[in-house]
Formats: C-alpha cells, structure tokens, sequence
C-alpha cells in the first residue's frame, strides 16, 4: 500500500498513444542503453528517440541494435544502423553512445504488427536531418559540449 494524497481533479487523464503515421521525423536520441538480450546470450543498443518538429512534436520512438548476438546476420544489421546514425549526425567514431545525443537527424518510420497483433512504429531507416526547404541541413563537426543541465539541446539553439 502507499499513501498518495492525489487529487485526479487537478491533473488531465493521460489518453494513450496511438502510433504515428508511417513517414520521415525530425527526431534526436535522448536515451541510450545496454540491455542484455532475453536468452542471456547477448546485448543490444536500446536507442530512445524524441520527435522535435511538426504534429508529433515529442513523441517518443525506440530501436534495438543487436550489437552482440549469436546471430551473425542480426550483428551485420545492428552495425550497419549504427553506422547510418553515426553518419547522420556526424559523429564518425563515438566512445560512449551519450555521443549521440541530442543531435538532429532524419528517422523513417514504419508500422508493424507485434506479436499481440497491435499495430507499433518501427524505425527502418536513418538520414541527417533535412530543413523544411528541403535541403540537408548543416552538421557540427564534433558534438557541442554541454554547458548544464538547463541549457537548451544543440538542435534548439539559435
């Protein structure tokens, strides 16, 4: 048991998410972390992405690289995904994946049954970011240095 002292009155009911269309976002890796695969046997790169423009502003999507399996042909995939991130945002040889956040890049969305026949996003693809004319927009050569916790992220700052 535990004591709340909430009042419902206050706060507006959280809705549920439905996934998002099947499309290219503007999105930046937040969240990263190791996790073990659920045979034991393994590790993946759990990657937690934020959208950071248009209708679905701050929606959260995820991808799972298998950088350690049994399975050769799931490694080769992983690592071909890392490499597509790591050329998006410019960002060639990084040490630790905190490296790669924060900084914008294009992800490709699609939707796909889960094995409870619920229709999820899946992330199939990753590009550097694109601005709104369409063009590539420019990259830093290194990642910007953090300046605190209230700074704003690197792809916000004017």
């Amino acid at each position: 048991m535990a004591t709340l002292n909430f009042n419902a009155n206050e706060v507006e009911p959280s809705t549920g998410f439905d996934p998002i269309p099947v499309g290219k976002y503007q999105a930046v890796i937040t969240d990263s972390e190791m996790k073990p695969t659920k045979n034991g046997n393994g590790q993946y790169l759990q990657l937690e992405f934020e959208v950071i423009e248009g209708e679905y502003k701050n929606r959260k999507l995820w991808a799972r690289l298998n950088l350690e399996n049994a399975n050769p042909d799931a490694v080769r995939i992983a690592r071909a995904d890392l490499s597509a991130i790591c050329r998006a945002v410019n960002v060639p040889q990084p040490r630790d994946s905190v490296e790669l956040h924060n900084l914008p890049l294009t992800v490709t969305v699609r939707c796909r049954k889960n094995q409870d026949d619920e229709i999820v996003n899946e992330i199939k693809g990753f590009a550097p970011r694109v601005s709104l004319s369409g063009a590539v927009a420019a990259k830093p050569a290194t990642p910007p240095a953090q300046t605190g916790s209230n700074s704003a992220p690197p792809w916000a700052r004017k």
